[in-house]
């Protein structure tokens, strides 16, 4: 290595060696103080974030929190709460340390497969039998996690950031796991709905007495034009995922205060011979009629504008940045809303407005009984079966009541019996809760799998009668087209997907699912609670909701796992589709055993409620909205502003054509 004014050669001049030895002695020493710098302050820092929790006791969540609390309805906070409040990030970092700390983490390797399963069944962390289970959940009951009161629940807002302290050392002297099982996570999503569920049910009849079609459509033509719409379209996908494009639509309407228009055509709407729809919704074709009767365009100068929204398209859409309440164009679409993750991104919007009107409508994940059933009070308004599905449902009841049960598994043709076995314990949890009454329990049974009807049966038959819809029987039965065994058929690609039945088959299973009288329990091969599971949970409880709170609910929605499942915790329920995907993080233990856990039939959209934590791919998809999260779930608001202040969203529009108004806008 050369530098400047020195040479490598030896010198006869002292003077010059002395001169370059200098000059090397201090580059030495500023390299040695840099890497002091890089190595000890650096590291020092880093140690302290990580693994000392950024000392972080006097945090106590995010900084909206007590405004969210001052817009719900006060009847919501004035009722008992049986799931905590959420954790601060310090108590997770508390969580995490005494879980690295605790008897189900292996110290050293197991050279024996059998030293392996004696340790786990020694472990004190993890639950090895049902009568331990219940144990755990009684435990977790009486613990300082569920507030029992209303003031318990106000308190803890109140007080949250003077006993941070107080709650990490509650957290730290409490005999339960660092972790939780999936029937400790969904216990704490257990709170009474119902009051909610009304609450939502009356916001829906009051919006559609107000903007639905039967009123709107004998407006006067300038009170008509200054109508507002949101428009919905299903496609060719699944059951659940184009449900929830319909649904999620017209819990926008509520939102924007909107008309809600239904595909592009009433008579070829999609799955249009199985479903009915209500006359609460336009179709597209006749706001294109009215608009052209009405002179929108020409004499009130407002042309019919389509403003488009795309958000499977982090870069495009505006459900966090925009305050969509200002939008002047006539109709909204908001495309790409398969599940119920869509329309509670708005929870997060940096708009006031939007964030308590999606607060109003979907409640707060941080109070379980402030959560309703909000999809399920939306297709009980707007979907009915046709009498072709009905008649279907009558045959398949057979003259008898509404079945009390529906079990739903999605094999997807495995042959694996797990999921079966973690079902059949799940069924007789719920039968045994039904032990008081004389009648034999119904079961109805919905499966992707016809093969494992019979196994099934054989199984069960000793405990409930065992209920399903045999479409060979009922089509050889049968002389309508559209109901035969060979009519509306899947493709290759989806068969294995959705089984080999007919596609109609689904339609008949989920109206004769949906009436389910007391519980809905989900299985699968893989992923448990799909958004067809949901919608049946939805649905049935919704159907059984009276409007008398005199008369509980008594309704469950349940998830079945086999311990194969839950090896590494619930981190294998990925897609935001899944309702258990929002636990798959690192507050989920690992190595559990069969569980029935109890499921929120609102899946949360977010990560802020009890015992969630997300995965790194849900994190690493987030930021793509421009939305920072940490491991603990909680998001970075002060991040997320500086985001959508510092882009610039595309706004997508489409001018819709009007048919010409000769003779056809004639009333």
């Amino acid at each position: 290595m050369k530098l400047a004014g020195c040479s490598t050669r030896r010198s006869s001049s002292t003077l010059r060696h002395l001169h370059c030895r200098t000059l090397f002695l201090i580059l030495i020493w500023v390299v040695s103080l840099m890497s002091y710098w890089v190595f000890f302050v650096h590291s020092h820092s880093f140690y302290e974030m990580f693994f000392h929790g950024l000392r972080l006791a006097d945090y106590s969540g995010p900084r909206d929190r007590d405004r969210y609390y001052n817009i719900l309805p006060k009847t919501l906070l004035n009722q008992t709460s049986d799931g905590h409040m959420g954790n601060s990030v310090a108590e997770n970092v508390d969580r995490r340390r005494a879980y690295r700390n605790s008897s189900v983490i292996a110290r050293a390797p197991f050279t024996e497969n059998g030293d392996r399963r004696q340790a786990y069944g020694n472990s004190s962390v993890i639950a090895t039998a049902p009568s331990e289970n219940t144990a755990r959940r009684q435990a977790y009951m009486n613990s300082s996690v569920i507030a029992r009161a209303p003031s318990d629940l106000e308190d803890h807002e109140k007080d949250s950031d003077k006993s941070a302290d107080t709650s990490r050392q509650q957290e730290k002297q409490r005999n339960s796991s660092a972790c939780a099982t999936a029937e400790e996570m969904g216990f704490a999503f257990s709170g009474r709905t119902e009051e909610a569920s009304l609450r939502v049910r009356k916001m829906i009849q009051d919006h559609f007495a107000q903007h639905g079609a039967a009123r709107v459509r004998e407006l006067s033509p300038e009170q008509f034009c200054r109508q507002n719409f949101v428009f919905g379209r299903t496609s060719d996908a699944g059951f659940g995922n184009e449900m929830y494009r319909i649904l999620t639509a017209a819990a926008l309407s509520l939102l924007l205060n909107r008309s809600l228009i239904l595909g592009e055509n009433r008579e070829k709407l999609h799955f249009g011979e199985y479903i009915a729809y209500s006359d609460h919704s336009f179709s597209l074709k006749e706001i294109k009629l009215l608009w052209a009767r009405n002179g929108c365009a020409t004499k009130y100068k407002r042309p019919l504008v389509m403003r488009i929204d795309d958000f499977q398209r982090p870069a495009q859409t505006g459900v966090l940045c925009e305050d969509w309440r200002e939008w002047k164009q006539p109709i909204v679409w908001f495309q790409g809303t398969t599940d119920t993750t869509a329309i509670q991104f708005f929870l997060k919007n940096i708009h006031p407005g939007m964030r308590d009107g999606a607060l109003m409508l979907l409640g707060s994940p941080r109070i379980p009984s402030s959560r309703p059933n909000l999809f399920g009070e939306l297709m009980k308004v707007i979907i009915l079966p046709t009498r072709a599905v009905e008649e279907a449902v009558n045959w398949a009841l057979n003259g008898g009541p509404d079945p009390d049960i529906t079990l739903h598994m999605r094999l997807r043709a495995s042959s694996s019996r797990r999921a079966l076995y973690a079902a059949y314990n799940c069924i007789k949890n719920s039968l045994h809760e039904l032990s008081h009454t004389n009648a034999r329990p119904r079961v109805v049974l919905v499966t992707d799998t016809p093969s494992v009807v019979r196994h099934i049966k054989e199984e069960l038959k000793e405990y409930a009668e065992i209920m399903h819809f045999d479409y060979m029987s009922y089509s050889s039965q049968n002389s309508s087209e559209i109901m035969s065994a060979t009519y509306f058929q899947p493709s290759k690609l989806r068969a294995r997907d959705w089984g080999p039945m007919p596609r109609w088959v689904a339609f008949v299973d989920f109206f004769l699912a949906s009436r389910a009288r007391h519980a809905v329990i989900s299985g699968a091969h893989r992923r448990v609670g799909t958004t067809y599971a949901q919608l049946i949970a939805a649905m049935a409880a919704a159907n059984k909701l009276h409007e008398n709170l005199a008369y509980p609910l008594n309704f469950s929605f349940y998830s079945s796992f086999q311990s194969t499942l839950l090896a590494g915790g619930l981190g294998n329920q990925v897609g935001w589709g899944h309702v258990w995907n929002r636990f798959g993080g690192k507050l989920s233990c690992h190595n559990q055993t069969d569980q029935c856990a109890l499921t929120p039939l609102l899946p949360c959209g977010w990560w802020d409620g009890p015992w969630q934590s997300p995965i790194v791919r849900d994190i690493r998809r987030l930021k793509t909205y421009g939305v920072d999260m940490k491991d603990t779930g909680e998001v970075l608001e002060t991040s997320l502003l500086s985001f959508c202040k510092s882009r610039k969203i595309p706004v997508k529009t489409m001018a819709l054509q009007l048919p010409s108004c000769k003779k056809k806008c004639q009333r």
